[in-house]
C-alpha cells in the first residue's frame, strides 16, 4: 500500500505580513510636499501653494471704485450773501450731524426734517463743540426728545417716514443762516455744528427754538457761542 505523504519541506504555506499602512493616504517627505502613493497610480505630488500671479489673469477685471464725499448741505440760495467769496465747506462733523438728524426724524416718524431734528443730530454726533456746550448746560438728547413729544405728541405707529425726509422751511433757513454767518467772517475755515446750532436758534417760533428755550437755552448762551465762532480757527 502506497503511502501518501506531504512533505513540509517541499510545500510551505506562507502568511503575508499584515501591513497597516494605507497606500491611499499621503506620506510626508521631509524634502518636499506630501504625495499619494499607490501601486496602480504611482506617486502623485500634491502642491499646496498657489501662485496668485498665475490666477490673476483669470479674475474679472472691474474698474476701481472711486468714492466722492460731498462737504455741502442743501441750500435754498443759489448765490451766497457775499458772491465774491467762495462758498465755504461744512465740517465733517456738521455733515454727520445733519445725516443723524435725518435719521432721528425717521425714528420719531416725522414726515419732514425740522429744526428739532437738526438739534438731535448735533447731540447724537456727540463729539462736536456744540454738543459738548449743550450737555454742559444740561441739554441732553433724552431731554430734547421728551420736549419734542410734548410739542408734537406721540408719533403714529403706522406712519412711515420717507427715506430722506425733506427739510422744513425753518430748517432750510437755519442752514442758510449758518452759511451766511460764515461768509460774513474773514475766516476761511469750515462751517461747524456751532454755526448750525445758532442757525436753529435764529429761527424763532420753530420747534427747535422752542425746545431749546424750554431747556434753558437763552440769548446769553447764544452770544457766548457767537463770540466763539467769531474767533478765527474754530475747529469742530
Amino acid at each position: 500500500m502506497a503511502a501518501l505523504s506531504l512533505s513540509t519541506a517541499s510545500t510551505r504555506i506562507t502568511r503575508p505580513e499584515c501591513n497597516h499602512t494605507n497606500t491611499f493616504l499621503p506620506t510626508r517627505n521631509a524634502l518636499g510636499p506630501p504625495s499619494l502613493q499607490n501601486s496602480w497610480f504611482g506617486s502623485i505630488a500634491i502642491k499646496l501653494s498657489i501662485n496668485f500671479s498665475n490666477v490673476r489673469p483669470f479674475l474679472p477685471k472691474y474698474p476701481p471704485i472711486k468714492a466722492t464725499v460731498s462737504f455741502s448741505l442743501p441750500t435754498a440760495k443759489p448765490e451766497p450773501v457775499a458772491s465774491t467769496k467762495k462758498l465755504p465747506k461744512w465740517s465733517s462733523k456738521a455733515i454727520k450731524s445733519f445725516a443723524m438728524g435725518e435719521l432721528e426724524a425717521r425714528k420719531i416718524k416725522s414726515p419732514t426734517t425740522g429744526t428739532e431734528a437738526l438739534l438731535m443730530g448735533i447731540l447724537i454726533e456727540g463729539t462736536n463743540f456744540a454738543s459738548i456746550f449743550l450737555r454742559a448746560n444740561g441739554i441732553t438728547l433724552l431731554k430734547v426728545r421728551d420736549e419734542i413729544f410734548k410739542l408734537s405728541g406721540k408719533p403714529d405707529l403706522y406712519f412711515f417716514s420717507p427715506e430722506h425726509p425733506p427739510l422744513t422751511e425753518a430748517a432750510q433757513r437755519a442752514l442758510d443762516w449758518a452759511i451766511d454767518e460764515k461768509l460774513k467772517s474773514d475766516d476761511n475755515g469750515e462751517i461747524t455744528t456751532t454755526h448750525l446750532l445758532l442757525g436753529v436758534w435764529a429761527q424763532e417760533d420753530s420747534p427747535g427754538y422752542k425746545v431749546l428755550t424750554a431747556l434753558g437755552f437763552n440769548n446769553e448762551k447764544a452770544k457766548e457761542l457767537h463770540s466763539l465762532i467769531s474767533e478765527p480757527g474754530l475747529v469742530d
